[in-house]
């Protein structure tokens, strides 16, 4: 929301053009939605005022225009009818605004959330293209429908389609002329480049323009002369006690009839609904991107209602039109708003004479120059390419508003919307992955964090898939809200159906306040000694290479710390051994996806074998049990680096850092140099060489181990205990496999297949 001060000359030199934009295109549509509404011409124009003077003082949008709407016209026509008078219908407007202010301080306004973005941008590209259709008609002098008309069947029982086939044969050529120039105008002013830094709102030239040609023609002949319908027509006020006809105002004594409350309910629900809809819609147009409280807004709306029923005006919402047509005029503040209301004021009162003067083909050219900017192709390209989900209720939308009105077509968008939602729901609901563990595959669905009713159909196939004695934990961990439906369905079948198919349903992170549902774990969900008994090198190597896997994806498995820190205190019993390098990027916990008491982690600058390294291995197999031995370097290495570098040179550490126990360090990975090797100079080249040799030097700790640890030969010639060597990419976080035995650099990486797999 913008905070800063009003009353500025920057903020003026932009608001004022415009707001005189947006008079002028605000006029002819108030009229027009009070003629299409079948209400007194003046309740529109009304109504517009109260939407500049009033709404745009009162509301905290910079962008939002509010005024009588054209989505509400079919509304006012069924109630006037319904209630027998428009007076009873302005006292439920009055109503109306009231329950507007209700909705406003409860923050009915957070509704407004829920709008999907595919909803929202399709009622733009749809009111961009009614605009094109609707006003193709008064562009060229076939002006029997009210110009603020935007339903699909007109009030003149033709429809948006037919109206431009009865054009056709109904022109006028001072009309065609004055909408053509107008187009050409509109689009051309710009591209000259004197012509744009004159600073002049181009409608403003437009309307100018048109009066004077329209002028002109009419002093042409009666071929050129365009008659009353062909340009604005607001009400001539002779003299001032005339202002005074012009106002209506409820009748209080209709108070019992309840079918004004029923109106009022329609009208504040409608209103809102729209007002909340064209406020996210012209927020999205907004060149600053600022943002509005919704709630704020419909008291602001409720306000300019009340106000709008007690002296004669119609029902009021923000209008994308207006807004969208001030937005593309350049506006910085509200101001813009607040003027076009003292415009429509002081121009319907004091010069309405020239204002009759304004072709309504001038007008449509401003607005079908609109339309074409809210339904951009680029925008119709940007959903396609945003996948079925957002462009098919986009399309639904749009086609919806188009053949029926705004209202209906929204609704039938948020259907398609909802329907895509419940698909979703039903293809992937939950994240579902199988893990190994001693008591063997378990089955992990982790729910989501809001778990609602739509779920329920695709848990409940989740669960009947599962077959008879298979283990499966649902965990809750990262769920804020379950809904009762899903909590008795998981209560049902943890009482009935697993245990009738011996399925073994662990429960996890289900708070205190589902007390049917209390947690347990029939599995341990970390190395124990059975585990490691039970598994082969093979098994383990699985194991990482899945953790991995998982790494990579973002969907490491959530693991209760806590519990795995009480029940390792009682022992470990750990699956392997990682040698890796003490650089802070490659934590082997981390890039396996493993929990605590899971695998030995020596690290030490440059992986290297040490006499204390190979004590540390010997004591992780031979004696605590490990199946595999996984020697981990890594792109990048720093370790690495100064060995290629100082290569040849010993004691060059020492000497400029003062270091003496870092070159005895480097003395063990120097002979991963070879003899005839030539370092690159260039960067990206010697970059590839450094990982090269710390890949050698994986290779060659391999067979250091092998060969100075006759125990640890032993137990991998027995193959009680497996042996392989791994390179972690510190730029993607992926570790590549290899084994010891292979020494081709084109054949060293084998493949990753996941052991933890997604089911789908």
């Amino acid at each position: 929301m913008n905070q800063n001060p009003l009353f500025t000359l920057s903020n003026l030199r932009k608001d004022i053009p415009a707001g005189i934009v947006v008079f002028l295109v605000a006029l002819p549509l108030c009229l027009g939605i009070a003629l299409a509404s079948g209400a007194p011409l003046a309740s529109g124009l009304i109504a517009g005022i109260i939407g500049g003077l009033v709404i745009g003082t009162l509301s905290p949008s910079s962008t939002s225009v509010s005024g009588p709407a054209a989505g509400l016209a079919a509304i006012v026509v069924t109630q006037v009818e319904l209630l027998g008078s428009f007076e009873k219908f302005l006292f439920a407007t009055l109503i109306a605004g009231a329950l507007q202010l209700v909705m406003g301080y409860y923050r009915a306004g957070s509704l407004s959330s829920f709008f999907p973005t595919s909803v929202v941008k399709g009622l733009l590209t749809a009111i961009g293209l009614l605009l094109i259709f609707k006003q193709i008609p008064h562009l060229v002098g076939h002006d029997p429908d009210p110009i603020g008309e935007m339903a699909f069947e007109q009030p003149d029982h033709e429809n948006t389609f037919t109206e431009l086939g009865a054009t056709l044969g109904d022109m006028q050529p001072a009309a065609i002329v004055i909408g053509l120039v107008s187009l050409l105008i509109l689009v051309g002013w710009n591209r000259v480049s004197f012509l744009k830094r004159v600073g002049i709102p181009v409608p403003l030239v437009v309307v100018v323009f048109g009066v004077g040609l329209q002028l002109l023609l009419t002093s042409g002949g009666s071929i050129w002369h365009l008659q009353a319908e062909h340009l604005v027509q607001v009400p001539v006020i002779s003299n001032p006690g005339q202002i005074g006809e012009l106002l209506a105002f409820p009748d209080f004594s209709a108070w019992g009839d309840s079918r004004i409350y029923v109106a009022a309910v329609t009208i504040a629900a409608v209103a809102s609904l729209e007002t909340l809809l064209n406020l996210d819609a012209v927020e999205k147009l907004d060149p600053m991107q600022r943002t509005s409280p919704p709630n704020r807004e419909l008291l602001a709306q409720g306000a300019g209602n009340m106000l709008s029923g007690l002296i004669g005006g119609l029902p009021l919402t923000s209008v994308v039109v207006r807004s969208s047509v001030n937005v593309s005029a350049g506006n910085l503040t509200k101001l813009s708003a607040i003027f076009h209301g003292l415009m429509l004021t002081v121009c319907v009162l004091l010069f309405p004479e020239v204002l009759n003067l304004i072709p309504l083909s001038c007008l449509a050219a401003i607005l079908i120059v609109t339309g074409f900017h809210l339904a951009s192709p680029a925008v119709v390209k940007r959903m396609y390419n945003e996948g079925k989900s957002q462009f098919l209720p986009f399309v639904a939308t749009v086609a919806a508003i188009v053949f029926t009105d705004l209202l209906k077509g929204v609704l039938l968008g948020l259907v398609v919307s909802i329907l895509f939602i419940l698909r979703s729901n039903l293809q992937r609901p939950v994240r579902k992955i199988v893990e190994k563990h001693v008591v063997g595959d378990v089955l992990r669905i982790e729910l989501s964090e809001q778990v609602s009713f739509l779920n329920k159909a695709a848990l409940e196939l989740s669960l009947d898939e599962l077959e008879p004695g298979a283990q499966v934990m649902i965990d809750a961990r990262n769920s804020e809200y379950i809904d009762p439906d899903i909590l008795h369905l998981i209560q049902d079948f943890r009482d009935q159906k697993a245990k009738a198919r011996d399925i073994q349903l662990s429960l996890i992170g289900f708070k205190e306040h589902y007390p049917p549902l209390a947690n347990r774990v029939l599995f341990e969900d970390f190395s124990t000694r059975d585990l490691q008994e039970s598994s082969t090198p093979d098994d383990v190597l699985e194991i990482l290479k899945a953790g991995n896997e998982r790494f990579l994806k973002g969907e490491r498995l959530h693991r209760n710390w806590t519990r795995q820190v009480r029940e390792t205190a009682k022992g470990q019993a750990p699956l392997a051994v990682v040698l890796g390098c003490i650089d802070s990027r490659n934590s082997s916990e981390l890039v396996f996806d493993l929990g605590i008491g899971d695998i030995f982690s020596v690290r030490i600058a440059g992986n290297i074998a040490t006499e204390r390294v190979l004590g540390s291995l010997e004591y992780s197999c031979a004696v605590a049990g490990a199946k595999l031995i996984v020697v981990m370097g890594h792109s990048s290495c720093g370790a690495v680096t100064t060995a290629v570098k100082t290569h040849g040179d010993p004691g060059a550490v020492e000497r400029s850092t003062g270091c003496s126990h870092i070159d005895a360090l480097l003395e063990e990975i120097q002979p991963s140099v070879l003899a005839d090797d030539v370092v690159p100079s260039d960067p990206a080249d010697l970059e590839r060489y450094i990982d090269d040799v710390a890949l050698r030097h994986v290779e060659r700790t391999l067979n250091t181990i092998s060969n100075k640890s006759g125990a640890l030969r032993s137990l991998i010639e027995e193959g009680k205990v497996g042996i392989v060597g791994a390179f972690y990419d510190v730029k993607t976080g992926k570790v590549n496999f290899y084994d010891s035995e292979v020494t081709a650099a084109g054949n060293r990486y084998l493949s990753s297949p996941p052991m933890a797999k997604e089911a789908v």
